[in-house]
């Protein structure tokens, strides 16, 4: 049994990452003894975790055998980077590009200095003034050039990234680098009769006809899960599946106004939104009620999707963007319905439909033509996305991955690799300057 500090997000914490972490540690808890550490704000509501300032003393009193880092491109993961480079330990990407999340937590501290310096060490063959993009706001969409892991993957004693594609290239843009794959375990599995139950009942709720051919479009609706493409593809499936309707279950984004632009192309009466759901169960439900799942993203972060691997648990067919990270994963390209694995790359059949980015129009439409009027072909990836995911994707596959790293990063030394001096920072400088005004001397002198 090892002792872990386990740092990340979790419920009620709106994310992935959070769930993600809820399933692991909740599956690794009889096995090994963890605390979880969470950013101050969320501590008295989630029950169990505590206060990552408490960690050090703790630390000091017992130490870890290891540190658990779950660290993803978003806001809620800015508290672990100062424990990260300090305390090496194991870390898990959830995305392979922190870049926008470590800018935007640097420059909203008015710390362009060490944003310019961290830009500098993770793309040693880039230009340093690419930084002043960002120093000057103009940031977004470019960041996904310059993805920012270099410096977090050399400071771990062990990096995870989720799936052997994204291992092997982060690899070779990283040489030397210890990075593993893990296979990322969510959702609930459902059999077909719990699903039809589940989707009926959730069909009844949102008012959508029972015989609709229900395409389902899950997470925030932002540009980014490709909705305004989703609508006109839709709107061009119509008059091939007239019974089509579409559910788009998740927050709206606030640069994108998903209701007027369905009002624009005249299909409120055809497209359902859910707004926000809270729960898993009422998430488990929209993918329940849908006859197709559309999980699309680009650009990527080269995550993999929570609400695509949730509708793999359900048994439904799936359109996804064929994106590197995901090149092992068996598809159907509906350009030639041929499977971009052919035996003997694979023995697997496709679990899902994947589509070019740069013919996205043109074979999401095919896909949704195709799918709509192929009840066949929806039964066939519905039982593949079930086995696939039970092998990939389960809970109980992520956690024997985890005891394996687990086991191999408590032996491992932590990194020797040269950071610059804000990341080897202790704190004892700015304390020196919080106390001197007031003629106190630091007490860790």
């Amino acid at each position: 049994m090892a002792r872990l500090a386990w740092f990340s997000p979790v419920p009620p914490v709106p994310t992935g990452v959070a769930a993600c972490t809820a399933d692991a540690v909740g599956a690794l808890g009889n096995a090994h003894a963890i605390d979880v550490f969470v950013d101050e704000p969320v501590v008295r509501q989630a029950r169990g975790t505590l206060s990552a300032h408490e960690f050090v003393w703790r630390h000091q009193q017992q130490p870890y055998d290891l540190t658990v880092y779950q660290l993803g491109n978003s806001s809620h993961h800015d508290y672990e980077w100062p424990y990260l480079f300090r305390y090496p330990g194991l870390t898990v990407l959830h995305d392979a590009h922190l870049h926008h999340a470590r800018a935007a937590a640097l420059l909203r501290t008015s710390r362009a200095g060490d944003y310019r310096i961290e830009f500098a060490v993770n793309h040693p063959d880039r230009s340093p003034d690419l930084a002043e993009l960002a120093v000057a706001g103009f940031d977004n969409h470019l960041l996904y050039d310059w993805p920012m892991t270099r410096l977090v993957v050399q400071a771990s004693r062990l990096t995870a990234v989720h799936g052997e594609p994204l291992a092997r290239r982060l690899r070779d843009e990283i040489p030397g680098a210890e990075i593993r794959a893990i296979r990322l375990g969510q959702g609930e599995w459902l059999t077909m009769e719990a699903a039809a139950d589940r989707g009926r009942r959730a069909r009844e709720r949102h008012g959508i006809p029972a015989d609709a051919m229900v395409f389902g479009c899950y997470g925030g609706l932002s540009p980014d899960k490709r909705v305004p493409q989703v609508l006109a593809a839709f709107a061009a499936t119509l008059p091939y599946v007239p019974n089509a309707h579409l559910m788009l279950a998740g927050a709206a984004a606030r640069h994108y106004d998903v209701a007027a632009d369905i009002a624009r192309r005249g299909l409120h009466d055809r497209v359902t939104l859910t707004g926000y759901v809270s729960t898993d169960e009422a998430f488990t439900d929209a993918i329940a009620a849908c006859d197709v799942a559309l999980t699309l993203r680009w650009p990527t972060a080269r995550e993999i999707s929570g609400p695509w691997l949730r509708c793999l648990a359900a048994g439904k067919p799936s359109v996804i963007i064929d994106l590197a990270h995901l090149g092992d994963v068996p598809t159907l390209d509906p350009r030639t319905w041929q499977p971009n694995l052919p035996p003997p790359r694979s023995t697997e059949p496709p679990c899902a439909i994947s589509i070019d980015i740069v013919d996205e129009d043109h074979s999401l439409r095919l896909a949704m033509r195709r799918l709509g009027t192929d009840a066949q072909l929806r039964a066939s990836l519905g039982d593949a996305a079930r086995r696939y995911w039970q092998a990939a994707h389960s809970i109980e596959a992520m956690a024997d991955d985890y005891e394996t790293l687990i086991a191999d990063a408590v032996r491992r030394p932590s990194s020797n690799v040269s950071l610059p001096a804000h990341l080897r920072a202790d704190g004892r400088a700015t304390l020196d300057r919080l106390l001197a005004p007031f003629g106190v001397a630091s007490p860790l002198q």
